[in-house]
């Protein structure tokens, strides 16, 4: 097995784009073999990775198709990880960015990959921070992760992305009011989309004044203007994201928080591998007909949690 996933990690790093679906759906699936292939990751990559987010029809696809077009004709490599809403029924991307992205389904310079969230908080996929490590490894240029939203709880690809792009559309005036602490923690770069409608004007400025009262010296987050339909602004926003990415934003506050978590989250599971909720279904059932029954005497079977034995 070991051989196996070593020489798909090989081929996967050559480029070979039905290797890298082949790991993603391994990791995503946790498939056997896939934690060696975790561990063949190597971690002193150059920071390239993109997070665009935003509210629903802030015109978030529509950017990150203009992106691609402007680096495809500078000869770069671009990899979309591109995180859709879920089907409540069987957990599946609903939308598929690769129709929506189809200009590019076929480019050898492109790489397109729908994942559902699966109803995770964060409009993220649970396994995105591997699936993305493993995109680091295969040799892109810059790897644009799009999210399902933006909101409140949805802050992880704040920790995730080397820069992150918040698109806003200029009937989002309101919003910005009201997320403005959440926003301003996520966002390394605003874009007002579809500038060509009214009131963008406006929610430009809106910005510029927000930006400019919270900015450290020297650290003003930049605002930007496109209509990305027309890749009027584009090159300014690929410029500005390109300078942000060569600046480096090291181990960040924001992405200690979201590694810890991970961290975090990977330690209880690797934990609690021999135990299912339907076991504890069964086990709390039987408990019950007891007629003395406590939670907590009953995890102290699992976990030291009951000091009196």
């Amino acid at each position: 097995m070991q051989d196996k996933i070593k020489n798909l990690f090989s081929l996967m790093q050559k480029g070979d784009t039905k290797s890298l679906a082949r790991a993603i759906t391994l990791v995503e699936n946790e498939l056997p073999g896939y934690e060696d292939l975790l561990l063949l990751l190597q971690t002193d990559v150059v920071p390239n990775v993109i997070g665009i987010t935003g509210p629903p029809g802030a015109g978030k696809s529509t950017l990150v198709n203009s992106l691609i077009m402007h680096w495809v004709r500078q000869d770069k490599k671009i990899a979309v990880i591109a995180v859709d809403p879920s089907s409540p029924f069987n957990y599946g991307a609903l939308l598929g960015d690769r129709i929506r992205m189809s200009g590019f389904y076929n480019h050898p310079h492109v790489y397109i990959r729908s994942l559902a969230s699966r109803g995770v908080l964060g409009g993220l996929n649970a396994k995105i921070l591997e699936i993305t490590d493993v995109v680091k490894n295969a040799g892109f240029d810059f790897i644009i992760v799009e999210t399902v939203g933006v909101g409140q709880s949805e802050v992880e690809i704040a920790g995730l992305a080397d820069c992150t792009v918040v698109a806003l559309v200029p009937e989002a005036g309101d919003e910005v009011q009201t997320l403005k602490a959440g926003i301003m923690e996520i966002a390394d770069m605003f874009v007002v989309n579809k500038a060509d409608r009214e009131n963008a004007g406006a929610l430009y400025r809106s910005l510029k004044i927000l930006v400019h009262e919270k900015a450290v010296p020297g650290a003003e987050i930049p605002v930007f203007k496109t209509i990305a339909t027309t890749q009027d602004g584009v090159t300014e926003v690929a410029a500005g994201i390109e300078k942000l990415l060569m600046a480096g934003n090291g181990l960040n506050e924001k992405k200690l928080h979201f590694l810890t978590e991970k961290a975090w989250q990977l330690i209880v599971k690797s934990r609690m591998k021999d135990l299912s909720k339907m076991q504890l279904f069964s086990e709390i059932e039987r408990a019950l007909k007891a007629h003395d029954f406590s939670l907590y005497h009953f995890i102290g079977r699992y976990r030291n949690f009951d000091n009196n034995g």
